[in-house]
C-alpha cells in the first residue's frame, strides 16, 4: 500500500506563506495557484490527469496526497481508459500512465519507456464483463436473437398470429454439446472456458505460453493446445481472446480461415486488428464462416453480410469500470510512492516491502543486460534491499538503503533515477 509522506509542519508554513502571497497585488485565483503549486512540492503531492471519464470508485482511492486535474501539462501520472496518446506531449515530471483496462494500444509504449514513464494496465479487472459478453454473443447467434428482434419490429399488428407464423424461420440450436475454441487462454480466456464447459460445451483453449497459474485456473477436462490448428478444425464457434501485438495481428487470416470448420461462428471481443478484414469478408460471403461478431466494428464491416456489430461494450459495466479504476489508481500510487511496479507493460515487475527509516533509489535503464548488478556496483551505498529485472531493451532497479543519500551518480545506460 501507498505510504503517506506528507509534512503537516510544512503545511502549516505554507499556511502562513498563503497569507503574505496575499499581501501582494494578485487575485485570489493566483494565490490559490501559486499556494498549491508550492504545498505540492514541499509535502509531496502529486497531480493525476484523467484523460477519460474515469469511476468515481476508483478516483476516491487515491489519498490526499493526490490531485486529480484534466490537463496532462502538469501531471506526475495520468489515469487512462480509451484516449489515443500517441500524439500527446509528455512533461518532463510525467512518472506513470495507468490504463484502466488490458488493451494498451492507445498509449505510445516505446516512447514512453524512453522517457522512463511505466505503463501499467489492469489485466483481469474487466476479465468476468468481457466473459459474459461473449456467452451472450453465442447464445444470440445460436437462437438468432438478432435477426428476430429486427423481424419483430417490423410487425404492425396482430403480434400473436404474426409470431406464431414466422418463428420457425429463427429457428436456431443449443450451445450444449457444440465445440468452443478459444484462442488465448488468459484472464479473460480461462473464464469463458470454464463458464462454456458449465453450460455443457465442449471446450478446447489455445496458448503458445501456458503457464502454472492459467493450467490451475482451468477447469480439468478442458484441454490446452499450443498450435491453433488443432481446434480450428473442430470447433463450432471460435472466440478471439488474444492480445493486440506485431506476433498476433492479422492472424485470422485467409489461412487460418481455411483451417476452420465449415460454417462456424468467428467471436472477437479482443482487438480488431486481429483479423484480416478483406479475408474475413470473402469468407463470409462464401459461407465458409456463418458469422462474425465483434465488439470492434469499423467501416468496412458496416451491412456486411453475417456480421453483428456491438458497440464496444466489453468493459461497459459499472463493475468493471469500478474495478480497472481502482486497480489503476493502487498502481499508480504504489509506484509514485514506493516505486513498486506492478501490471507494467513497458518494465518489469518489481517490488519491495517498505521499511521504516530506509531510502529508496530506482534506476530505469536501456540496454543493460542487468540492471540490479549495475545499480549496486555504481550506487555507492549500503544496500539493505534490492529487486529488478529487464523487459525487452528496457530494464528496472530498486534498491533501499538506510544511508542519507541525495543524489544518484551518473551511470552508463540509465535513462532516469528517482530517490524515494
Amino acid at each position: 500500500m501507498p505510504r503517506n509522506t506528507g509534512n503537516p509542519n510544512a503545511i502549516i508554513s505554507l499556511g502562513i506563506l498563503k497569507v503574505k502571497l496575499a499581501g501582494d497585488i494578485l487575485s485570489t485565483t493566483e494565490i490559490e495557484n501559486r499556494y498549491l503549486k508550492i504545498i505540492m512540492e514541499v509535502t509531496n503531492m502529486y497531480n493525476i490527469a484523467t484523460l477519460n471519464k474515469i469511476s468515481p470508485v476508483g478516483l476516491a482511492r487515491l489519498t490526499d496526497q493526490y490531485k486529480v486535474i484534466d490537463d496532462i501539462a502538469d501531471a506526475n501520472g495520468v489515469l487512462v481508459r480509451s484516449q489515443n496518446m500517441h500524439d500527446i506531449r509528455f512533461p518532463e515530471k510525467l512518472l506513470a500512465i495507468a490504463r484502466a483496462g488490458a488493451g494498451v494500444n492507445n498509449i505510445p509504449l516505446e516512447k514512453c519507456a524512453d522517457r522512463g514513464i511505466v505503463v501499467f494496465n489492469t489485466p483481469g479487472a474487466n476479465a468476468n464483463a468481457v466473459k459474459e459478453l461473449v456467452l451472450a454473443a453465442m447464445l444470440m447467434s445460436a437462437r438468432n436473437i438478432p435477426a428476430a428482434l429486427d423481424w419483430v419490429k417490423t410487425l404492425t399488428s396482430d403480434v400473436s398470429s404474426a409470431v406464431e407464423k414466422g418463428k420457425k424461420q429463427f429457428a436456431g440450436s443449443e450451445l450444449k454439446g457444440k465445440t468452443l475454441g478459444i484462442v488465448g487462454i488468459g484472464a479473460i480466456g480461462v473464464l469463458i472456458a470454464n463458464a462454456a464447459k458449465s453450460l455443457g460445451m465442449n471446450v478446447i483453449g489455445y496458448t503458445p505460453f501456458l503457464t502454472i497459474d492459467i493450467a490451475h485456473q482451468t477447469d480439468a477436462g478442458i484441454p490446452l493446445v499450443t498450435e491453433p490448428d488443432m481446434l480450428l478444425e473442430k470447433s463450432d464457434y471460435i472466440s478471439l481472446n488474444a492480445p493486440a501485438n506485431p506476433s498476433t495481428e492479422g492472424m485470422v487470416n485467409a489461412e487460418f480461415i481455411e483451417k476452420m470448420k465449415d460454417g462456424a461462428v468467428l467471436l472477437n471481443f479482443a482487438r480488431d486488428k486481429l483479423v484480416k478484414e478483406d479475408d474475413l469478408v470473402a469468407a463470409l460471403e462464401s459461407g465458409k464462416i456463418s458469422e462474425y461478431i465483434t465488439d470492434f466494428g469499423t467501416d468496412g464491416l458496416l451491412g456486411k453480410k453475417g456480421v453483428v456489430i456491438v458497440p464496444h461494450l466489453g468493459a461497459s459495466t459499472a463493475e468493471a469500470e469500478d474495478n480497472c479504476a481502482s486497480i489503476a489508481a493502487d498502481e499508480i500510487m504504489d509506484y509514485i510512492e514506493n516505486g513498486n511496479i506492478r501490471n507494467s507493460v513497458n518494465f518489469p515487475n518489481t517490488a519491495l516491502p517498505v521499511k521504516s527509516g530506509e531510502k529508496r533509489i530506482a534506476l530505469m535503464t536501456k540496454g543493460v543486460e542487468n540492471p540490479v548488478d549495475l545499480a549496486v556496483k555504481n550506487l555507492g551505498i549500503t544496500v539493505t534491499g534490492v529487486s529488478g529485472g529487464t523487459k525487452g531493451d528496457y530494464g528496472y532497479a530498486l534498491v533501499s538503503t538506510t544511508d542519507p543519500i541525495t543524489e544518484v551518480p551518473k551511470i552508463e545506460g540509465v535513462i532516469k533515477t528517482r530517490i524515494l
